[in-house]
């Protein structure tokens, strides 16, 4: 496998910081015209080839602002082409509209069919309705180079899209997988057992790096790791209600040590027990 690069190409804070707070966004060249936008705790992704770009998840009003300027100052003159919710919850699809201004009111938003009553729903000018949906899969074209959207099926929501690049073999997967994470609080929105086909479902897509909704990008291994974590709570939390535990107990002694040093074990770890026990005892 070869050695990832991760190019820097910018890192600037917005407002007066302490030292101890992270910087405001940062656009980070994941590839040749493939490039990830961090604001604040969330990323989205940016694809630029002859002389169009696809941005999928926009974040927020204020991170949309910024990130048409970034996507400004890495290519000059192109022409928004898509913007794509990987689903509907509002940390990451709102700001499409300011997106629209920034580069053109008619670029269309494309989202899987599941998220289009959801977001009509919220009823918010900054997060607009997706105008066009799909089913299991949609490819947009780029000149030669192609953005494949692909429903893999419920996971966190029942409408998540992960994006492939297979030119470069790049995903881009948010939220219901991580890099060397736990699963968020008390992985809300999750749909069991579903959860665990999609994300082995992942993995049989052919990208060599992937890119998260939260934290730095990753690597097959890195989907490894998260199947395993996975597959070794459901095998812990099982073993508690069948040992007769209560939800108590079981957040109380469940404990997987070769986790221990992943990111918000000691916050959220006890709340994906109580999740999976949930879902065990609910399903019986």
């Amino acid at each position: 496998m070869r050695v990832i690069r991760y190019v820097i190409v910018a890192l600037v804070a917005l407002t007066a910081t302490t030292s101890a707070q992270s910087q405001q966004f940062e656009t980070t060249q994941i590839a040749d015209g493939v490039y990830q936008f961090r604001w604040q705790a969330h990323n989205s992704l940016f694809v630029v080839h002859a002389g169009q770009v696809v941005v999928i998840d926009p974040i927020s009003s204020d991170a949309a602002r910024q990130l048409a300027s970034e996507i400004r100052r890495v290519a000059p003159s192109v022409n928004l082409r898509a913007i794509v919710y990987s689903h509907d919850h509002a940390d990451h699809a709102t700001g499409a509209r300011v997106l629209r201004e920034e580069f053109g009111m008619a670029t269309p938003i494309v989202a899987h069919e599941n998220a289009l009553a959801k977001v009509e729903a919220v009823g918010d000018a900054d997060l607009p309705p997706p105008d066009i949906t799909f089913v299991e899969r949609t490819t947009l074209h780029l000149g030669g180079k192609e953005v494949q959207l692909h429903y893999l099926g419920r996971s966190h929501s029942d409408n998540m899209v992960v994006a492939f690049l297979p030119d470069d073999r790049i995903a881009f997967a948010v939220d219901f997988v991580s890099n060397d994470r736990v699963g968020f609080r008390g992985l809300p929105d999750y749909h069991f057992p579903e959860f665990y086909e999609t994300i082995g479902r992942l993995r049989l897509l052919d990208f060599e790096t992937i890119v998260f909704g939260h934290g730095p990008p990753g690597d097959r291994a890195t989907i490894d790791r998260q199947i395993a974590y996975y597959e070794d709570l459901r095998r812990a939390v099982t073993e508690a209600v069948g040992a007769g535990l209560s939800e108590d107990e079981a957040a109380a002694s469940v404990r997987l040590p070769r986790y221990a040093d992943w990111s918000a074990y000691d916050d959220w770890f006890e709340l994906n027990v109580r999740a999976i026990y949930q879902w065990l005892a609910a399903s019986g």
